[in-house]
């Protein structure tokens, strides 16, 4: 039963990107017209004040953002959201719009059933987006708030899957298909969707790749920054329940990094996630 019932879950949603109108919680909206506002070269910060402020829970975080420790050292405060963005940059606006996305998402009736995961999902989250922008900065030498962008979307496949899952009772009540489901298909049912939604090649090649097991000695690119990002948090910060799931092998660190400097990088980004949080108000 619960088996066709997950292969119904599958191809409805197979139906559903490969069409022009994605059935995904209003609370992305916000995010898609951010998101394609940010693509036009000549758009200005007041345009995308003006679009932001539409919005109140995304202003209020953007404001919150930009009068945080780590972006506000000198303690002025800013009220208005025009200089939040000036300060906080374009590239976190995406990050909050889609932070706020998720958020709300988390927190709507549907997503009841799903309360522990959403909670472990999220603390994963966040920890890996902060683990991703001190990789990018400190080792890889690659943009930081890209690589913390690619972090908080990388397991939006997880959140979409539990969306579309929420109308199966059947499937919600058996514990251990639906998390099977979840974790063996959300890295590529993560990269259809943002795919579909025109994220950059670079964040849908690391999304996609996030989970395949490989051997890296180096890291280079945002994909390598990533997939260590997410090794680091399944040591201490996994989503997955592990008594339905066995432990995720996370031996490759211990060759890639000594103890000191893996040390090193997870101290700063456990300042990375507080302050993301605290900006994000989560």
């Amino acid at each position: 039963m619960a088996n066709a019932v997950t292969f119904k879950v599958l191809e409805d949603i197979a139906k559903d990107l490969s069409g022009s109108e994605i059935s995904f919680p209003t609370f992305l909206d916000i995010t898609f017209q951010v998101r394609t506002a940010l693509k036009d070269p000549n758009l200005s910060v007041d345009q995308l004040a003006k679009l932001v402020g539409a919005e109140p829970l995304m202003s209020t975080k953007i404001i919150r953002m930009a009068n945080s420790v780590a972006l506000n050292p000198s303690g002025r405060e800013i009220a208005d959201v025009k200089n939040g963005i000036i300060r906080v940059g374009m590239e976190a606006v995406r990050t909050v719009s889609f932070a706020v996305a998720m958020e709300q998402l988390l927190k709507s009736k549907q997503m009841q059933p799903f309360e522990d995961i959403s909670r472990r999902l999220w603390e994963h989250t966040a920890h890996v987006a902060a683990l991703a922008r001190v990789l990018a900065r400190k080792i890889a030498k690659i943009n930081g708030d890209e690589a913390m962008f690619t972090g908080l979307v990388h397991d939006i496949g997880v959140f979409y899957l539990m969306s579309r899952a929420a109308g199966f009772p059947e499937l919600v009540a058996d514990k251990a298909e639906l998390h099977a489901l979840l974790v063996g298909w959300h890295d590529s049912i993560g990269h259809a969707l943002l795919s579909a939604l025109g994220s950059p090649e670079s964040v849908l090649v690391a999304v996609q790749e996030h989970e395949t097991d490989r051997e890296i000695k180096e890291l280079k690119s945002l994909s390598d920054v990533l997939y260590v990002a997410n090794k680091i948090a399944n040591r201490a910060s996994s989503w997955r329940d592990p008594a339905l799931d066995g432990a995720v092998d996370t031996s490759m660190l211990d060759s890639l990094f000594d103890a000191e400097t893996l040390a090193e990088i997870i101290a700063e980004s456990e300042e990375e996630v507080t302050s993301l949080k605290k900006a994000l108000g989560g």
